[in-house]
């Protein structure tokens, strides 16, 4: 049989394959390479070399030894290439440079408004981005993609936003090839949700394969892992739970033209709104969250029923999908255990025993920087990937 070598695809015995077996970070011996894939010694030798060339493999302290010379060990080289990562929200952008292991290596956080349009917030991404790379000595060379993270349903094959409602003037924007006209590297586009749902289990689950990720703020959605992997869907709209009906709000017009929508009931604004009308000062979430942290009842209470609101709809995503972390996040988790309190009066009540025996139902422990590094993750899984890395290989 031919080998396959760099001058040709990299294919199922290439380098980009047998990168796979690495790219945990673990380090492992050509021995240990050539029993796991049942490829020859020569073979492993020569992939080894071409990963070691791309930069992406290190040699690392040697294993050891059973007598004689210990055998050399390999394994993933972080600091090999960077990634951007960037998290749009309503109202603030946060952009990260990361090394391959999702390290950060500099970041940067600003207001500002995503319906200044893809124009503006995406220059302010090429432009801080180049600082940011600057900063750390790294050039255009070292970059090997970007992750993006948007506050609205993102058609996952083509990274365009679709029908965004707080997004004015992005609906079908080709966000990828836009940003590609400056920064020459394949561009990952995803809702915020499923990027967070990415960041939060690479930082505090990273063993656990069935989560949900539960985003209360400014809207309501969810990511969705299970069996290890991010759920889209067919249209990467999968989890888009705030635009579920909820009965109780069934007169409660939503921005999306329906009425009864989760959103319309128990995201920040819905709250606000209706401790406004109980004569409470609230015109934001954060007005609400910071009533609840002194303790105002009216606030407690409502909070404590938009909980309820999202437990109801959460009970059915049980049923449905089994998880067994349900994580809050989002702006209105700040107001602490009254929304989670909510939420776990209902799921727990009406969810069946098998299926909550063991769910925990918490707040996010990577509040402020969960979509930053799940658009860190995003990158990073499309570099590694044997598409990636045969990518790198041909650049």
């Amino acid at each position: 049989m031919v080998e396959v070598t760099r001058s040709t695809a990299l294919g199922v015995v290439g380098a980009s394959e047998l990168f796979q077996f690495l790219r945990d970070g673990a380090p492992r011996t050509r021995s240990a390479l050539a029993q796991a894939t049942g490829l020859a010694r020569s073979t492993i030798a020569a992939r080894v070399d071409e990963l070691m060339e791309l930069g992406l493999v290190t040699p690392v302290a040697d294993a050891v030894s059973t007598g004689g010379r210990p055998p050399s060990q390999f394994a993933l080289n972080p600091a090999a290439r960077v990634v951007l990562a960037a998290d749009f929200g309503a109202s603030h952008a946060s952009l990260a440079v990361t090394d391959l292991a999702g390290t950060v290596l500099a970041e940067r956080s600003e207001a500002l408004d995503i319906a200044d349009g893809p124009v503006r917030v995406l220059g302010w991404l090429v432009e801080t981005g180049r600082a940011l790379m600057a900063e750390i000595g790294r050039d255009r060379t070292d970059l090997a993609a970007i992750g993006i993270g948007v506050p609205g349903p993102v058609e996952h094959a083509t990274g365009r936003p679709v029908n965004p409602p707080i997004m004015p003037g992005w609906d079908r924007f080709d966000v990828p090839g836009w940003v590609q006209q400056h920064l020459e590297v394949p561009v990952l586009v995803d809702n915020d949700v499923n990027i967070m749902a990415l960041g939060e289990r690479q930082v505090a689950w990273p063993r656990t394969d069935h989560l949900m990720f539960v985003k209360v703020a400014t809207g309501i959605g969810s990511g969705i892992v299970s069996g290890g992997a991010l759920q889209r869907g067919a249209q990467g709209i999968a989890g888009d739970i705030g635009h579920v009906q909820v009965a109780r709000g069934a007169e409660a017009a939503c921005h999306c033209g329906n009425r009864g929508c989760l959103e319309a009931l128990a995201s920040g604004p819905a709250i606000a709104r209706a401790l406004r009308e109980r004569g409470l000062d609230a015109v934001t979430g954060r007005d609400v969250v910071d009533l609840v942290k002194r303790g105002d009842l009216t606030a407690v209470q409502a909070v404590r029923q938009a909980g309820r609101d999202i437990g109801e709809v959460l009970t059915a995503c049980v049923s449905l999908v089994n998880p067994s972390v349900i994580v809050i996040g989002g702006s209105m988790a700040q107001a602490g255990e009254q929304l989670i309190a909510g939420i776990r009066e209902i799921v727990y009540t009406r969810s069946m025993p098998l299926a909550t025996a063991h769910l925990q139902v918490v707040q996010s422990a990577a509040p402020e920087n969960a979509g930053v590094l799940g658009a860190s993750m995003l990158a990073i899984q499309h570099v590694l990937s044997p598409e990636g890395v045969d990518a790198l290989a041909a650049r």
